[in-house]
């Protein structure tokens, strides 16, 4: 790599990026081969061997502490005390030097805030800071986009952009390809461990997939239009704060058929996310109700509604999709370990377990050393090929998926919007939660978009994503002929957008900064 070098590592989920930049760190010793900085060979014992030899990295999963602040996260491993005495920390010194670096860079960080107030896009930046107070020349970004909003994801390219421009080398691994085109100098492609290409950004998506996965890969959901059949689920005025009291749904009304995807689109935070948690019984609701084929099930437990017949991936996996620390197997029988064939109460029939698990590692593709392997110790991507292979081996009548596709790579991707069009084929109703505009238009039917805790419109997939756009950011047409229905999905697609937006909920999706 040279100085002011954005290097692009593309590849699948586990395909081995992660491992070999840990390699790279510090964090893993290699069996062979060897690192060479300035030409010269680098023996690496850790991380500190790797910062001093200029090397940063910023995790997938950031290693912050939550209750610190981000002064004191970034003294974290180079505490400087006061007057050389032992015991008093430099607080000042360390705010400073954040606040400096912050400045330079144009990263935009409050030292004294608190980490786990913060967004999520801001502790990223936080991970960066930390790695630019250690005077690194080579950062590395692992995944830096895959939790991150489009919003956010724009900001950090922009971050990358002035960094490099400061000389600093960036290598960037990801599985995005617009990112990669957007950004990249250069494109190397790794494939189960080893590097099958290298390609420039001025290479066409279709060839940075194939190079990817080893086959010509479909960038389009293959769809027929849809049959929609009974209302399976209806909510009516549905009102539900956040985790701050403050109102995040505002009178929502909603229905999914059977044999239909409704999309929901919007700016993360405008109350998408307590929405499906108040359908999940996840979340105290304060009026309104959820019905699912007649049936109320507002205020049911979340057992007892993935009990009725829903399935549902989360849109956060590693805090309520999966217990990291079991085994492949057992988190594919997570929701149903206490029924046949699994098992009968507390008494688990590990053959059955582990058959299924076998059977679904094959079928959704897992890339796992093992179904005993902790599921943890996976890559991201292949951590939500999991939860997708749980939640689509039951027979359902309503199917949730929020951020589906979040942190998975272009194969993958390809494989679960089958899966989803397959099961809304065999009639089951599909909601999908997704902050890609792209994903909501290719899966869905219907779309309805909220905006601060309202559905402000109904439109259809053919829709300019103009149109789109600008209901997302709370517009709606004027013009008689406007595609945009009612504050209500129950009619269909025709009517007028109505209603006045509530006040916007305070959380990530609204917050500039700290």
């Amino acid at each position: 790599m040279e100085p002011g070098e954005i290097h692009a590592l593309l590849g699948e989920n586990g395909a081995g990026k992660s491992t070999l930049m840990n390699v790279l760190y510090g964090l893993y010793q290699p069996d062979e081969g060897e690192i060479l900085v300035d030409g010269k060979p680098l023996k690496l014992k850790g991380p500190s061997d790797a910062i001093a030899a200029g090397i940063g990295m910023v995790h997938q999963h950031f290693m912050l502490v939550p209750v610190f602040t981000v002064a004191e996260n970034v003294m974290l491993g180079a505490e400087q005390v006061k007057g050389g005495i032992a015991g008093f920390l430099d607080r000042r010194r360390a705010r400073r030097e954040v606040a400096e670096v912050s400045e330079r860079y144009n990263l935009r960080v409050d030292p004294d805030g608190v980490i786990e107030d913060l967004p999520v896009g801001i502790q990223q930046r936080v991970e960066i800071v930390k790695a630019l107070t250690r005077d690194v020349d080579l950062l590395i970004l692992d995944e830096p986009t895959a939790v991150l909003t489009p919003q956010e994801t724009e900001e950090l390219l922009t971050v990358m952009r002035s960094l490099k421009a400061a000389g600093k080398s960036i290598v960037f691994i990801t599985h995005k390809l617009g990112e990669v085109k957007a950004i990249a100098d250069r494109i190397t492609v790794i494939r189960r461990g080893k590097t099958v290409g290298t390609a420039s950004p001025t290479a066409s998506r279709d060839e940075l997939a194939a190079l990817m996965v080893g086959r010509s890969v479909r960038l389009t959901v293959d769809k027929q239009p849809a049959t929609p059949g009974r209302p399976v689920l209806e909510v009516a005025g549905l009102v539900v704060d956040d985790d701050r009291q403050i109102r995040a749904v505002d009178g929502v009304d909603l229905t999914v058929h059977a044999g239909e995807v409704l999309g929901v689109a919007g700016v993360q935070g405008n109350g998408q996310t307590e929405l499906i948690e108040a359908i999940m019984g996840l979340r105290p609701t304060l009026a309104g109700t959820v019905t699912l084929d007649g049936q109320p099930v507002h205020g049911w437990p979340t057992k007892k509604v993935l009990r009725a017949g829903v399935g549902y991936v989360p849109e956060d996996r590693s805090v309520d999709g999966l217990v990291k620390e079991f085994s492949v197997a057992e988190n594919l029988v997570l929701d149903i370990y206490d029924r046949p064939p699994f098992g009968r109460g507390l008494a688990l029939k590990p053959d059955a377990i582990a058959k299924s698990a076998r059977e679904r590692i094959e079928q959704f593709d897992v890339r796992t050393s093992s179904a005993n392997a902790e599921v943890g110790t996976l890559s991201g991507g292949n951590q939500q090929k999991v939860i997708v292979a749980r939640e689509l081996s039951r027979p359902l009548k309503l199917f949730i998926a929020a951020q589906p596709t979040r942190g998975v790579d272009v194969g993958s991707i390809e494989f679960i919007h089958s899966q989803v069009i397959r099961e809304r084929d065999v009639g089951t109703a599909v909601m999908v939660v997704s902050s890609e505009l792209d994903e909501v238009i290719g899966l869905a039917d219907r779309i309805a978009v909220m905006y601060r805790g309202r559905i402000i419109g109904i439109v259809g997939p053919d829709t300019p994503r103009e149109e789109i756009g600008l209901l997302m950011a709370g517009i709606t047409p004027d013009t008689a002929d406007a595609r945009a229905t009612p504050a209500t999905a129950t009619d269909g697609p025709a009517g007028e957008p109505g209603g006045t937006a509530a006040p916007a909920p305070e959380g990530p999706g609204n917050e500039d900064e700290a």
